[in-house]
């Protein structure tokens, strides 16, 4: 899968030619992740530990926040189009973000705790679309995939940074959840005050024309057939993965404490950081089609399935972070390359609907599965899942190769 860049001198890929404003979104994304992995690496054991609440309904939790950022992403994503103005939504989002956080630790029930991280995700979903929109805007085509590499490895040093607190806090605090809680409060709005004052969104182009209505049927079509190629790819690998609190919950199953229960996120994340700028190098210099069918969960899934110790739970959270260090920038990348610029915030909104809704039924299904036949059940059923994205992979590439190079 690959696309065309303008004929000349390859790039350095040094990373000073990547565009300052895409470093600023990075540490704003790292702040904010910081700030809500502190809380969701704790919050699927204190809903079933300390609230009583079902696998099904963790499951639930997660795949419906998800998907509620998802189904967000499209109409944030259209209205940036519409409105030329990606930063204004973006902050709106990660400002929703912020000021959701103290609901976690002021919580006194279930209802509160699904409330406040529904909130939290609607505020991701504003600022999603919007925000790859703008990278896309500011970046060079020839270091795209970089820049979008660049982004998600800052965002993932913060997911990684802060299970990491949490585990010092919990330490820190006797397994105080709530204390732990408060404390993530405050790198969300560190990230709000930077995205308002230190990120500057560039003016559109002479040429690129405001749609009148980015969601139109027309508008449909404008996107194109290699876009909806690259849609459904990423709709498949949706499927084969599901919400990482199963992850955290793995690790509890075999025996591993509350108090470090968050290595989990730490490991998988330092993995995804490592490996998610390297990947958007590549992704720049050879064909992403070979990357893409590189990173299958099918080898995480079997770990975390047949290996009941520490030590599959290592094997298997390590290929995870691999997978997703190796997909979700290029994803993004393979959007921006396919979508005609004047809709790049709508077919960043499609392609995150649509991924985010598969996601959702595969968390269902694995937390069903989790309490019907325990851990086995549900990555058995990731395996099952991935080896059909590996197949329907291998069955498209070809078509979707020869389209993008049209």
């Amino acid at each position: 899968m690959r696309r065309q860049v303008p004929e000349g001198p390859k790039p350095s890929y040094s990373l000073t030619q990547i565009p300052k404003g895409v470093w600023v979104l990075g540490f704003v994304s790292m702040l904010m992740d910081v700030s809500s992995e502190m809380i969701h690496a704790l919050l699927p054991v204190y809903l079933v530990t300390v609230l009583g609440t079902s696998m099904v309904t963790v499951g639930f939790i997660e795949g419906i926040a998800e998907a509620t950022a998802s189904i967000t992403k499209i109409f944030s994503g259209a209205l940036s189009d519409w409105l030329g103005k990606r930063k204004l939504l973006a902050a709106m989002g990660y400002g929703l973000a912020a000021f959701t956080k103290p609901v976690f630790p002021l919580a006194p029930t279930v209802g509160w705790l699904v409330a406040a991280r529904f909130v939290d995700r609607i505020g991701k979903g504003i600022r999603g679309a919007p925000r790859d929109a703008l990278i896309s805007d500011i970046s060079p085509v020839q270091v795209r995939g970089a820049s979008f590499g660049l982004r998600q490895s800052l965002d993932t040093v913060g997911a990684f940074v802060g299970p990491l607190l949490a585990i010092a806090l919990m330490w820190w605090t006797a397994d105080n959840f709530k204390a732990v809680f408060w404390i993530a409060v405050v790198p969300a709005f560190l990230s709000l005050a930077l995205i308002l004052f230190a990120v500057e969104e560039p003016r559109r182009p002479p040429g690129i024309h405001r749609i009148e209505n980015p969601l139109s049927l027309e508008a449909i079509r404008r996107l194109g057939q290699v876009y909806w190629r690259v849609v459904i790819v990423g709709v498949v690998f949706a499927l084969a993965r599901f919400s990482e609190a199963f992850l955290i919950l793995r690790a509890q199953n075999v025996g591993l404490s509350l108090t470090w229960v968050p290595i989990v996120l730490v490991g998988m994340n330092v993995v995804y950081a490592l490996s998610a700028y390297p990947a958007g190098v590549l992704s720049d210099r050879f064909n992403r089609k070979a990357l893409l069918a590189a990173v299958m969960l099918a080898g995480a899934d079997l770990a975390l399935a047949l290996m009941p110790n520490l030590g599959g739970v290592a094997i298997g959270v390590a290929l995870w972070g691999l997978h997703m260090g190796f997909t979700q920038g290029l994803f993004a990348a393979l959007v921006a390359d396919a979508a005609p610029a004047a809709l790049r915030g709508t077919a960043f909104g499609y392609f995150n609907l649509l991924t985010g809704v598969a996601m959702l039924a595969a968390s269902v299904i694995a937390g069903a599965l989790w309490d019907a036949y325990g851990p086995a059940g549900a990555f058995l059923a990731g395996l099952v899942f991935a080896l059909v994205a590996l197949f329907g992979l291998l069955t498209m590439s070809g078509e979707i190769s020869s389209a993008a190079a049209e």
